[in-house]
């Protein structure tokens, strides 16, 4: 087995699989690099038994002699590539010993490999469910609602991004229950009605994969009960989904919001950091207190007689209130929209809040978002 490819070129591949490898993990073979030669495709494999990454990268020049499947140490290898310049390396495996020969123009390295007959084989995705959409799409879901997944490990169901697939649109939602995010695309469905739930950590790789690929491409979902896939470039990535069942987030969203704050974003937020700055720092709590086109925005800390307020212009249709938030809760929230203003409906101090982008751009017109805060009780 022999190969030449460009350092740069294999550590970008390598990087972008290399994060579901855990160097103290049990299994030793599990903190190797799987990697196949094909003809002129190496296929480089790396998983943690949940979760599978997998690139294709195209060499030139290639020639498999007796062996084409060896596991490569993935740490020593990425430090190495890591520390090299950009230049070509040559990549030769002995089929005993399995040992790996690296020569470029600077000089020669060995690495201890092993063999591969072990390592654990490609989870099957048998009697699965196809969608397709555009990785911006993709990424954008993430981006929106990834953030509002629980930490909780007893609350495994709600620490993924629940998938809501339809023939009409494409749901995405995550919530802690303190807060909740549904990001909805209705210019994208699926063939078939169906739900599952993402893991927040390897989604997360997938967004930092497509997010360092600047051209738009399609990514093709495969979904099954027990797996789902995702293929975009020249990666394949494959998951175990989370068991169990999603709680009933539309059950959670108040239907009927009488009272309505239109609101610059921007503006919001900043003044929302600043009096939460001498709200008390274990509950963050600030009272909103709105009428006309006038919103206050203040915060008391009783044990260190710190307190704020801040009134900024607004235009609301609705009975006078007051609503107590957590502020980092808001901030956290409407910082992740995108549009200069934000509508805020609500409908009494004891129920949650909405909180909706005002877009008028056209792209964005398939796209329906909505975040969900709940209150917090305010002192008299």
């Amino acid at each position: 087995m022999r190969f030449i490819i460009n350092s740069q070129q294999f550590l970008k591949h390598l990087s972008a699989i290399s994060g579901v490898i855990t160097t103290n993990n049990t299994v030793p073979i599990l903190t190797c690099f799987h990697m196949h030669l094909s003809e002129n495709i190496l296929t480089v494999k790396a998983t943690d038994l949940e979760t599978t990454m997998i690139c294709h990268i195209e060499l030139e020049n290639a020639r498999v002699e007796n062996i084409d499947t060896v596991a490569v140490p993935a740490k020593l290898l990425l430090d190495m590539l890591k520390s090299m310049e950009d230049i070509p390396m040559n990549f030769t495996v002995d089929p005993n010993t399995y040992s790996i020969e690296i020569s470029t123009n600077k000089g020669k390295y060995d690495i201890a490999g092993q063999s591969a007959e072990t390592y654990p084989a490609m989870p099957e995705m048998k009697e699965t469910i196809q969608t397709t959409m555009p990785a911006s799409v993709l990424v954008n879901a993430i981006n929106k609602t990834a953030f509002a997944a629980s930490t909780d490990e007893m609350r495994q169901q709600m620490s993924g991004i629940f998938c809501d697939l339809s023939t009409e649109s494409v749901t995405f939602v995550a919530t802690d229950a303190h807060k909740l995010v549904r990001y909805r695309r209705n210019d994208i469905h699926a063939d078939e009605v169906a739900s599952f739930i993402l893991p927040r950590k390897p989604i997360t790789m997938i967004k930092s994969i497509i997010s360092s690929n600047k051209e738009e491409f399609d990514v093709t979902v495969n979904y099954n009960s027990a797996n789902v896939s995702f293929a975009f470039d020249n990666f394949l990535f494959i998951c175990r989904l989370v068991e169990g069942k999603y709680p009933n987030y539309e059950a959670a969203i108040p239907k009927e919001n009488s009272n309505k704050l239109t609101i610059d974003r921007q503006t919001f937020i900043n003044s929302l950091k600043r009096v939460s700055l001498f709200a008390n720092q274990s509950t963050y709590q600030v009272r909103l207190s709105i009428k006309d086109r006038e919103l206050q925005i203040s915060s008391e800390d009783l044990e260190f007689s710190n307190k704020a307020h801040e009134t900024i212009p607004c235009s609301y249709d609705g009975e006078p209130m007051e609503i107590g938030f957590n502020a980092r809760f808001l901030v956290e929230m409407v910082s992740n929209l995108d549009t200069e203003q934000i509508l805020i409906e609500m409908s009494h101090p004891s129920r949650a809040g909405i909180i909706f982008p005002i877009n008028d751009d056209e792209n964005a017109k398939g796209e329906d978002i909505l975040m969900l805060v709940m209150p917090v009780m305010l002192a008299n």
